[in-house]
């Protein structure tokens, strides 16, 4: 008889307080806010990397050692990807003229979700009914796609990536799910791991998901994933980054926020205007940084040029 793939069960989860009411959280999210900065502004925070910015980072490249970061394309349905990608083959040599013989395939994602690494554009969330810079969702995003902060008005971004690799900091082979993180677990991390964050910069956060699910099994992250606690973000804005991601999609799960089930979204798309990167492998990348002594590298991130799209599957690259 054939097993059936082992599932873990959503873990218990960590104490990830605390909790904001509603009014804290838009007190909250008017201070951090950067509405009517920049122009053009659907680019929201990737208008703070500047060609001085993109110098800077490519002089981090030593070694020329490479880490792609996106997930394997993911066709198994499963607890964590309830909609799976679609890839099939079209041609198998056997629909033209014979010589020479040409092998095609589809592929098709609903990849807002847990199993495919992308990128949130700002007209991915809305809060309040607005998107970034106060448009009205309803008046800018339709069935026919985004007019303002869709992903092909991003471009790419090339700049100094950051890895906030807490499972190294604190010795421990991940983050159980539903773990917060706070400021001070940022400030410590750059500490333990000799990095700064600054203007223009790119976080990302391994909290080992991944690792976890490799032994453990799969889980619903919906309903548990290590992330950044709200508190967290204002750090973020003071040092002006451009960009957020992680090995989860950066919200801790469950939400510490009343009624809010992607506080960290609405703070960083929303306010900030700052893109996000979700589900990325970033099991080589810590090893890559450990062996060569460095949590800071040049990072490319290179979305699909999609008029109108929400965001953007996508395969970010670290040269260290």
């Amino acid at each position: 008889m054939t097993s059936s793939p082992t599932h873990a069960p959503p873990p218990p989860a960590p104490d990830n307080g605390p909790r904001l009411s509603r009014e804290e959280f838009d007190s909250l999210f008017d201070a951090v806010r950067t509405w009517g900065r920049w122009t053009p502004a659907d680019r929201g925070a990737w208008n703070r990397v500047t060609p001085a910015h993109v110098q800077r980072a490519t002089a981090l490249v030593r070694s020329g050692t490479t880490v792609p970061m996106a997930l394997p394309w993911n066709t198994t349905p499963g607890p964590d990807n309830g909609k799976p990608a679609l890839h099939y083959m079209s041609d198998l040599g056997d629909v033209e003229a014979p010589e020479p013989s040409c092998h095609k395939d589809f592929i098709a994602v609903d990849y807002h979700g847990k199993g495919v690494s992308h990128l949130d554009a700002l007209s991915h969330i809305a809060y309040r009914g607005r998107l970034y810079d106060g448009h009205t969702a309803r008046e800018v995003v339709d069935a026919a796609g985004a007019r303002f902060g869709a992903v092909s008005a991003l471009g790419p971004l090339v700049t100094k990536g950051v890895l906030i690799d807490l499972p190294a900091v604190h010795g421990t082979d991940w983050l159980e799910p539903g773990t917060a993180v706070h400021a001070e677990d940022v400030l410590a991390a750059e500490k333990a791991l000799g990095v700064t964050i600054g203007e223009g910069d790119a976080v990302l956060l391994r909290s080992g998901h991944f690792r976890r699910r490799a032994e453990l099994g799969a889980w619903n992250p919906d309903h548990a994933s290590a992330g950044f606690h709200v508190d967290a973000v204002p750090l973020l804005a003071e040092r002006r980054i451009s960009l957020l991601g992680g090995d989860g999609d950066s919200d801790v799960r469950p939400s510490p926020v009343e009624g809010l089930h992607s506080p960290v979204h609405a703070l960083t798309i929303t306010a900030m205007g700052v893109p996000l990167l979700d589900n990325l492998d970033l099991e080589a990348l810590s090893t890559a940084c450990a062996r060569e002594g460095r949590y800071e590298f040049l990072l490319v991130v290179t979305p699909l040029n999609v008029p109108g799209g929400t965001g953007s599957p996508v395969n970010p690259v670290a040269v260290l």
